[in-house]
Order: C-alpha cells, then sequence, then structure tokens
C-alpha cells in the first residue's frame, strides 16, 4: 500500500487546511474516513467471496474425483461378485453331476412353500415361548396381579411416625 508517515500526514494536512478552509475541514475529514472505511469493507468481503468460490471449486473437484474412484471401487467389487459366484455355481454344478454319477442323494433346496412353511412354524413357536401366563397360573404360583409404582412401594413400607400404634384392645 502507499507508505505514510507523519510528515506525509502533516504535508497533506496543510495543504488541505489550506485548500479546504477550517470550517468544512472536518466534515471532509469524516467523510474521507467512512468512505476508506466502505472501502476496506468492500475490499475484504470481495476477497472472501473469491476465497469461498475457490474452496467451492476445490470441493466440487474433490467431490468428482471421490465419486469416480467409488465407482471404480463398485465396479470392481462387482466384478470380484461376479467372478466368485460363478466359481461357486460351477463348483456345484461340478459336485452335482459326481453326485449323479455315483448315485449318492442330491440336495435339494428348499421351495417357496416350505420356507412359507418353516415361517409359519417358527412364528407359532415363538408365540408360544412368549405369550401371556394365564391368569389361574399367576394366582397359584404368586405372581404379581397389579403394578405398583415405585413411590407406592416406598409408601407401603414406610414406617409410621408421629401416631402411637393403634391400640389392639
Amino acid at each position: 500500500m502507499i507508505d505514510l508517515g507523519l510528515s506525509k500526514l502533516a504535508i497533506i494536512g496543510v495543504v488541505a487546511l489550506v485548500v479546504i478552509g477550517p470550517e468544512k475541514l472536518p466534515k471532509v475529514a469524516r467523510m474521507a474516513g467512512t468512505l476508506y472505511g466502505r472501502a476496506q469493507r468492500y475490499l475484504h468481503d470481495v476477497k472472501t467471496e473469491v476465497s469461498r468460490e475457490i474452496e467451492l471449486e476445490e470441493l466440487r473437484n474433490l467431490q468428482k474425483t471421490v465419486e469416480e474412484q467409488a465407482q471404480t471401487i463398485k465396479a470392481d467389487v462387482e466384478n470380484s461378485i461376479q467372478k466368485n459366484m460363478a466359481e461357486v455355481e460351477d463348483a456345484f454344478r461340478v459336485d452335482d453331476t459326481a453326485a449323479d454319477t455315483i448315485g449318492a442323494p442330491v440336495m435339494h433346496t428348499a421351495t417357496t412353500d416350505d420356507q412359507v412353511r418353516k415361517a409359519k412354524e417358527f412364528r407359532r413357536k415363538r408365540l408360544v415361548r412368549t405369550s401371556a401366563v394365564p391368569l389361574w397360573y399367576k394366582q397359584r404360583n404368586g405372581g404379581r396381579m397389579h403394578v405398583v409404582s415405585g413411590a407406592a412401594r416406598v409408601a407401603r413400607f414406610r414406617p409410621r411416625s408421629g401416631k402411637p400404634p393403634a391400640s389392639f384392645y
């Protein structure tokens, strides 16, 4: 920026006093100060906006590279999965043909009817395991009949104070 020393400012002040006059000099100085402040704020705003745009562009470029790398990794994984599935299917085909030639029983995959039947059995067994205990069983074996809050339990077992115990006679 412009190098303004004390001597240069003094010369500018004396020239301004002579040219502008002592009556208008304070107004002009205030106006010059406000204009200088506005210019500084405007430059600061422009610099921050430019830096934001640069950062945003860098982030966009980074996002593009990350997406491209993710796509290549996804393609590699899909290719390896397809390759492994093909190897497994080939192995099963070889085992099936070997079992058919030997005469050993071949394992068949479950049909959808079998899967539906097994799911129903599982749900029925789970319902039996987690179903509510009958009321007559709770009464016979001392299960809780009513839910009691913690405050009610404390009040029930709190010793009574202040009153003498009621006389039995």
